[in-house]
């Protein structure tokens, strides 16, 4: 029989023990023995749940119990999760984690502690929530290059996103509804202004690449400054905006950024709406591939953590995933980075059109009937230092350009 300690009794938590518990004579069949909660670590007291004669409220009770094998960390955040899991894999215990920050800041050193104790440190429910994509990129793709892995990671962006482009509503409004019905916290500022998804996009990356990924290195823009404007120009284009997460290998160089993108319908992560998640994968051989599914939730989150539980149980006595070395991979500037560009610009058409295809050349012009005062444009495909030095020769000509939105069109 293998124990299993939980540390934090939360939402992803509680799942964790759910599903463990109900699913116990089927779990058990296919790791070949019985995996059981012996603790639930948490602050507070549970006196009606199922876990009420487990709780413990002392982390040295279980990083000193030989008997724990595998420990689940669920707290989220670095402090006390980064020292109590440093601990439990230095004490030889396998570490599961759906924590995203703790994998992105401290994955490479706690990578190496699991590899030198030969414990496993896994975490494939940190991207992704339900979604399976950490595992297939290190087993089912192993001998694949990868060259491209593009993905909507955040369901509250993604809502409200959804909600902006099917409801018209402005961001405000749909980041309102998005609180109400839980989606979205308090203060939602790792969500809306990009964070959340650069840390999945450096997890996604390092393990595609077997390379160390500082995420404070990715470019991040986030999507507090998109408007209802901004998507009835995307209707009558006939696409529609999202925030993306990717990382690309173009021409040996790497690149990695987080941005909202202008996508047409035949993008395949066009009809990933609402709370849903989406990533897409190129490989040279492989070509692309899509996997979709709930990216948070109680319970899909704990399903991916109880498939990490099982792997663990199953290499109880070695070290299976290498997930990358501290080689760090050298990330290209943005500027390199070459998109399309839908610029909103003040005024009229006739004012400062021959300004515009003067600095941009050929562009595609839109207007809005509705919108008056300003119009659009659609610029061929440049790096981002051309445009950006293009936007301000046209600044220093009096266009005032009213937004800026990358586009895959």
């Amino acid at each position: 029989m293998k124990n299993v300690a939980v540390m934090g009794y939360g939402t992803v938590g509680s799942g964790v023990v759910e599903i463990l518990l109900k699913n116990r004579g089927q779990i058990a069949e296919k790791n070949g023995e019985d995996i059981a909660v012996k603790y639930v670590l948490d602050l507070r007291e549970f006196p009606d749940s199922p876990v009420a004669d487990k709780i413990i409220h002392d982390f040295e009770v279980l990083v000193n119990d030989e008997t724990v094998d595998i420990v689940v960390e669920t707290m989220g955040g670095l402090n006390p999760s980064y020292p109590f899991v440093k601990r439990c894999l230095e004490a030889g215990k396998h570490v599961v984690t759906s924590n995203k920050a703790l994998v992105a800041a401290y994955g490479t050193e706690l990578l190496q502690i699991a590899r030198e104790r030969q414990v496993n440190f896994l975490f494939e429910a940190s991207v992704g929530g339900g979604i399976p994509i950490i595992r297939p990129l290190y087993q089912s793709l192993a001998g694949e290059k990868i060259e491209e892995i593009t993905g909507i990671l955040n369901g509250t962006t993604n809502y409200i996103l959804t909600k902006m482009g099917e409801n018209g509503e402005s961001f405000d409004a749909a980041l309102k509804k998005a609180q109400e019905l839980g989606y979205a916290e308090r203060n939602p500022e790792a969500d809306v202004e990009g964070y959340d998804t650069c840390r999945k996009i450096a997890i996604l990356t390092a393990v595609s690449t077997g390379c160390e990924v500082n995420y404070e290195e990715i470019y991040t823009e986030g999507i507090t400054g998109i408007t209802d404007v901004d998507f009835r120009y995307a209707k009558k284009m006939g696409t529609s905006i999202k925030l993306f997460g990717s990382s690309r290998m173009q021409q040996g160089k790497a690149f990695a950024w987080v941005a909202p993108v202008m996508i047409p319908p035949s993008h395949p992560l066009y009809a990933v709406s609402d709370v849903f998640n989406g990533i897409l994968v190129k490989g040279e051989a492989l070509g692309v591939s899509m996997f979709y599914g709930s990216g948070a939730g109680k319970l899909p989150t704990a399903s991916a953590v109880v498939a990490d539980i099982v792997d663990a149980a199953k290499n109880s006595h070695k070290n299976v995933y290498g997930g990358w070395s501290s080689r760090k991979l050298e990330l290209s500037s943005m500027e390199e980075a070459e998109h399309r560009y839908f610029a909103r610009i003040a005024g009229c058409e006739k004012d400062s059109i021959d300004s515009v295809k003067k600095e941009l050349g050929q562009t595609e012009v839109i207007k809005l009937e509705e919108e008056s005062g300003e119009y659009a444009i659609l610029t061929d495909k440049m790096p981002e230092k051309e445009w950006n030095q293009k936007k301000d020769k046209l600044a220093a000509d009096g266009v005032e350009i009213l937004q800026v939105i990358r586009a895959e069109v």
